[in-house]
């Protein structure tokens, strides 16, 4: 690596730009990476070179967080082809999903028992587990060849998950 820093996270790692990666491929450069650019290497190096290896190594450490999770993964990865994944608005969500969130609002606000979370943590982490199936499956139609298409779907399957993510987080929150 020379002294200019990689564009994003699939070029540090040297990888093609995939939703799919293989695990143990990607672990293994990330170690071979980090003792590579390991800033104590760096100690005695001049200090352009120092700022250098800290600064690809929390690039590296970053890209590594994102790369290795396949919902951070898919975020990323719309980000960097410019669809935009910020907060999206309840307009951009299924009605039956706007219903559960409406439905375990009321059923929080009616201090509920112990087995009503228990059922809905149960639900919601099915539901979560079928976001992140439909992920995968639509990851490997975009590597496939799938293009934007494939990209706008797994941006409502993201937002949706997301969603999701949020309900399970609030019986939990209610659970503890």
């Amino acid at each position: 690596m020379s002294g200019v820093l990689p564009a994003d996270y699939f070029a540090v790692f040297e990888l093609e730009r995939r939703l799919t990666l293989d695990q143990a491929a990607l672990q293994k450069k990330f170690y071979s990476l980090s003792r590579q650019f390991h800033p104590d290497r760096f100690a005695s190096k001049p200090a352009s070179e120092q700022a250098f290896a800290l600064d690809f190594t929390a690039l590296l450490n970053d890209g590594y967080r994102v790369l290795r999770d396949p919902v951070k993964r898919t975020g990323y990865l719309l980000k960097q082809e410019g669809f935009d994944i910020g907060e999206q608005r309840s307009t951009n969500v299924p009605p039956e999903l706007l219903e559960e969130v409406f439905e375990l609002n009321m059923m929080l606000e009616s201090a509920p028992d112990r087995e009503e979370l228990e059922s809905a943590r149960t639900k919601f982490v099915a539901m979560m587990a079928e976001a992140d199936a439909e992920i995968a499956g639509l990851s490997v139609k975009y590597d496939a060849g799938g293009g934007r298409e494939s990209l706008t779907a797994l941006r409502g399957v993201l937002n949706r998950r997301r969603y999701i993510h949020n309900l399970v987080r609030d019986v939990e929150k209610a659970l503890a």
